[in-house]
């Protein structure tokens, strides 16, 4: 690819076809494109990138004298650098991905891009699970629970050596709103005059800038299930945001209303789903843990849960009653034995069925299996389900 007005010269050179790598090449060809490049020619062999001064050589051929290799993780983002002529740097190991389980392709964010994670023990615990975002310069945004917030910030000072990074705490400047529902986009915009929000796709986000030069971010994010967006701004913006909302009639609702949103959802909550006695392969989220990335924290731990197995997984149970299995409650068989206990536990608002995440032992956890939950002194009949009971809708 190449710019007539530009000295920048891109050869983009690909191996043999696979899935990933083909819709890799499409990714990036139309960010080439979209930046005014054109495709000149084809060639087959390994992901490279190069900036030449011409395109070709007199003969037709590309000019491949002092040819830079850039591992193909990182092309995305370093192609964009090069059309701005800035300096590209491929880091061996990266303290953010160092930190999370995702492997390096994913997690090398465009900016404006959102990843779900985990932040492990060695091994395997969750520290906790957080968003991060991109943003667009050349730091990341790390959204924690609030409950954690000096636990994770503790931890990650406690990692940084050896790195170039600064880490800065900023949960006291900062609020967040969480608007959700099928009209959160029109009350987003109505409420808040907030119309850059239409164009942003599921887990992207954008920065504003309000009339008083305050920061703002506003993402297509939220833990309910439904499309909504998640807003973060001075604490002092939030509380006008909110009184905004307010006023224009939205229904304020507290964490015990997101709680059965998230679990009808299917989503896990720290603390009970996850934690540090509960790895992401116990808890069914082996497909964030990218085991053929180089480098991260507890990764030994989840190589060996993923060859050997693990003790216990979690399980959606449906009880065949009314009764409602709450947190602590034993799972048993039908002869009394307790193989498990419920992790999160309610009677759906959604579905009116009385269901819940239990922990269980591996033996017991296919889907199908006849189990029972002991709620005070009688035991309810259940079976094992999906654990994601609600159908999500967000918009992609």
């Amino acid at each position: 690819y190449h710019d007539e007005d530009s000295p920048v010269r891109i050869v983009l050179i690909t191996g043999p076809t696979s899935s990933g790598k083909s819709t890799f090449c499409k990714r990036l060809s139309v960010q080439l494109m979209a930046c005014g490049l054109r495709p000149v020619s084809f060639s087959t062999d390994d992901y490279f990138v190069n900036r030449l001064d011409t395109p070709k050589l007199p003969d037709g051929s590309f000019d491949f004298d002092n040819f830079e290799t850039v591992d193909h993780r990182y092309l995305q983002e370093d192609v964009l650098r090069l059309i701005r002529g800035e300096e590209v740097e491929v880091p061996e190991y990266n303290f953010v991905t160092g930190l999370r389980e995702f492997n390096g392709k994913k997690l090398r964010l465009e900016p404006g891009s959102i990843l779900y994670g985990m932040m492990l023990y060695p091994d395997g615990g969750v520290v906790d699970d957080l968003l991060v975002y991109k943003d667009f310069e050349t730091g990341y945004l790390l959204v924690v629970n609030a409950s954690n917030i000096e636990k994770d910030y503790d931890w990650m000072l406690g990692q940084k050596d050896g790195f170039d990074v600064t880490i800065d705490n900023r949960s006291e400047e900062w609020g967040q709103l969480a608007i959700q529902g099928p009209m959160s986009e029109q009350t987003v915009v109505d409420l808040l005059d907030i119309e850059e929000i239409r164009d942003l796709s599921f887990y992207t986000f954008n920065e504003l800038e309000d009339e008083n030069g305050n920061r703002v971010i506003v993402s297509r994010t939220g833990y309910t299930g439904e499309d909504g967006f998640e807003v973060y701004a001075p604490t002092d913006v939030i509380r006008d945001m909110w009184q905004w909302l307010m006023e224009g009639g939205v229904q304020p609702c507290g964490l015990g209303c997101r709680d059965t949103l998230r679990f009808e959802a299917g989503l896990p909550l720290y603390g009970d789903e996850l934690s540090a006695e509960i790895s992401p392969v116990m808890a069914g989220l082996g497909m964030f843990c990218k085991l053929d990335k180089e480098q991260f924290v507890g990764k030994d731990a989840l190589v060996k849960q993923k060859a050997e197995g693990v003790a216990r997984k979690l399980v959606g149970i449906e009880l065949k009653d009314n009764a409602i299995p709450r947190a602590g409650y034993p799972v048993e068989l039908e002869d009394g034995t307790q193989i498990g206990v419920v992790t999160t536990g309610y009677h759906s608002i959604s579905l009116d069925k009385s269901l819940c995440f239990a922990l269980v032992d591996t033996e017991y956890s296919a889907l199908g299996t006849p189990l029972y939950v002991r709620i005070r002194k009688r035991v309810f009949p259940g079976i094992t389900v999906k654990k994601r009971f609600y159908q999500t809708n967000y918009k992609k």
